[in-house]
């Protein structure tokens, strides 16, 4: 890619030097002595010396706790194994409910659709945070026990998880949205001893009831000793019930907010356990600790998207997306977090940005799929919204094709920091993220995030730049798994991450890092396609396809044909258009025009729905597995597995 790309976006010189990022590069080239001059010269200093940079995090991002005596890491090379903070006593819940906070100052801001709007401020939340943390000690939760959220993306489920983690308890959430198997899948193997659900929840202007399937649940957990019931979404009487379940009041009866009280623990104390798709079995729970889990993602937070006290950040999520999480964290930065349970699009297509207005909101994240269906709709806030505090708006979940990085500044907003962010699950964080002191060039993840040693990877391990490869990390870093759970002689950990090359992480994402040090993701390197032995990635076909008003989404794989491999390509069509031989040839004249012959699909195929799991990602292995007649190993795992049924049996795949 040419260096001389011009960007859609420059932080303005003012905007530099009141970056948080600004203060940090300056304090640490005081401190030892170092030039760095730019961003890409501090990621390089955060490289070569761990011990250093991860200790001025803790500082300078305020973690709570004591360091103790011990190293900071203990060898930084050893990939996976190495130590963190081997001294330290920490409650990540400690830092994020910090003093310094005005208690009358909204800690949560919280809307389910136009049915529900609530406020809490740091005092509320902080008596919230005392009054369960008590209830769940009542109820026989220590250290190292398990509790678990059934909830929707609301106070309650951030409540529960503070308090939980306040204890040394091990947080682990599910949306509502999931199956009576799907919950099974994951809470059945770590074993909770406290389960919090609610009476439904609000989808589309719907009332959906989840007393029914939390019976069921309940009933195949034999560890829980509660199932505390939150009355949220009228959902109607309640069903015959478990009896082990109270409600909500009940379970906080006879209890009096107090001074919180945290539980401090070591670095790699067990604080949350997060699940794999479980698109090809059952979902591995990746379990991660209190201090790798706070210092990265408060490094993200201040760092990388420069929040501040007083700033209204909001993140499109359910509590089964990790993203959730994420979000929870900018409570250690002082901000006011903003929930919101519900369809995206309903009623109009408008309603988070009305969200986001009403809100003055300065940090607004979502997928890369919500911002093409924005675009696909024609809608353009910029137009219809005051977004004046908006600073930053993130995106995931896929890779973000440069037609929606144009999108944003022409139809969202011009002046703003589009930080496309990518890691996932498995670290709880991200690899690469957006730098507010860098240039925005469409199509790019700004950079690689400090203190993460991304590199990409030949298939003989030789490193690669503005060549496609492996992402891969190559030095430890503090949030990597504590391992799996039920795991004991890591064999499992070990071979989904360092099975490839031996003492490095390999994530399975197909990524180009780009001269000026950004990165270009292609898509996962387990769905990458090889006609002919040549390694294409799938993102490179959406963004031709996508562009097209006739496509509304699409899904492409790979299907084992006469010695080889061809390219399938399956579409979604928007209202009123129809797959004819005219858009076929578009279709297949844009690819071959915009990529190489190779990437021309040999069969194009209409489906009415794509499958996607409850995050919202597309599903591409197991579409693989349904075209060549395998059985899909966890269909629990998606949000629509009936979508499948359209991409079985189809004549065309036999031609």
């Amino acid at each position: 890619m040419s260096e001389d790309v011009q960007p859609l976006w420059r932080p303005s010189p003012q905007r530099v030097a009141a970056a948080q990022m600004t203060a940090f590069r300056h304090q640490i080239a005081e401190q030892y002595q170092s030039p760095l001059p730019h961003y890409d010269a501090l990621w390089q200093w955060s490289i070569d010396h761990p011990a250093e940079f991860w200790s001025a995090v803790w500082d300078f991002c305020g973690v709570i706790g004591s360091r103790g005596e011990g190293p900071v890491v203990d060898d930084s090379t050893r990939l996976p194994g190495a130590r963190w903070f081997a001294g330290a006593s920490l409650n990540m819940a400690e830092t994020l409910l910090g003093p310094g906070r005005d208690p009358e100052a909204d800690a949560l801001v919280f809307r389910a659709e136009d049915k529900v709007r609530r406020r809490l401020s740091h005092k509320a939340l902080r008596d919230q945070v005392s009054l369960v943390a008590q209830a769940l000690a009542r109820a026989g939760v220590g250290p190292g026990d398990r509790v678990a959220g059934l909830l929707p993306n609301m106070p309650e489920a951030v409540i529960g998880f503070l308090a939980t983690a306040s204890l040394g308890a091990v947080w682990s959430s599910a949306s509502p949205d999931f199956g009576v198997q799907g919950v099974l899948d994951r809470f059945g193997q770590i074993e909770p001893k406290v389960l919090f659900s609610v009476d439904g929840y609000f989808y589309n202007g719907k009332v959906h009831p989840c007393d029914a399937k939390v019976n069921d649940i309940a009933a195949a957990l034999p560890s829980l000793t509660a199932v505390v019931r939150i009355p949220y979404a009228g959902a109607g009487p309640e069903t015959p019930k478990d009896p082990r379940t109270v409600s909500w009041d009940a379970f906080l009866a006879g209890l009096d907010p107090a001074p919180l009280a945290f539980t401090r623990v070591p670095f790699d104390h067990p604080l949350v356990i997060m699940y794999s798709s479980g698109t090809t079995g059952v979902p591995k729970c990746i379990v991660h600790g209190h201090g790798g889990t706070l210092l990265q993602q408060l490094k993200e937070h201040i760092l990388h998207c420069d929040t501040r006290p007083g700033d209204m950040v909001f993140y499109y999520t359910t509590c089964g997306w990790m993203m959730w999480n994420w979000l929870v964290a900018a409570l250690g930065a002082g901000a006011t977090l903003m929930l919101y349970d519900g369809s995206p699009f309903a009623p109009d297509g408008n309603v988070l940005w009305d969200y986001a207005q009403e809100e003055g909101c300065s940090f607004f994240g979502t997928s890369a799929k919500w911002l093409d269906a924005q675009r696909k709709q024609g809608l353009r806030p910029i137009d219809t919204h005051d977004l004046g505090r908006l600073r930053v708006i993130a995106s995931t979940g896929s890779p973000l094709v440069p037609e929606g990085f144009e999108y944003v500044y022409e139809a969202i907003k011009a002046d703003v920091h589009l930080a496309s962010i990518s890691g996932g699950t498995d670290i709880l964080s991200c690899f690469m993220l957006g730098s507010p002191i860098d240039p925005v060039h469409a199509g790019e993840i700004q950079k690689r995030g400090l203190g993460m040693a991304v590199a990409v990877f030949d298939d003989d391990g030789k490193p690669l730049t503005a060549t496609k490869g492996e992402l891969v990390c190559t030095r430890a870093f503090p949030s990597a798994p504590i391992g799996f759970w039920n795991d004991p002689d890591g064999r499992r950990y070990h071979a989904a991450y360092f099975e490839r090359f031996p003492g490095v992480w390999t994530h399975g994402d197909w990524v180009e890092l780009t001269p000026r040090g950004g990165i270009i993701v292609y898509g996962r390197s387990d769905a990458t396609l090889n006609p002919g032995g040549v390694r294409i990635g799938t993102a490179e076909i959406y963004r031709q396809v996508e562009t097209l008003a006739e496509i509304r989404e699409a899904i492409v794989v790979g299907q084992e044909w006469d010695g080889d491999v061809r390219v399938l390509l399956f579409v979604v069509l928007t209202e009123g258009h129809v797959l004819d031989d005219a858009l076929e040839g578009r279709i297949k004249g844009r690819i071959r025009e915009n990529c190489t012959p190779r990437h021309v699909p040999a069969r194009v195929l209409q489906v009415h729905d794509i499958p996607r799991t409850k995050s919202n990602k597309i599903v591409e292995l197991a579409v693989r597995d349904v075209i060549h007649g395998r059985a899909v190993r966890n269909k629990e795992a998606l949000a629509n597995p009936e979508a499948l049924d359209e991409f079985m049996n189809r004549p065309e795949l036999r031609a």
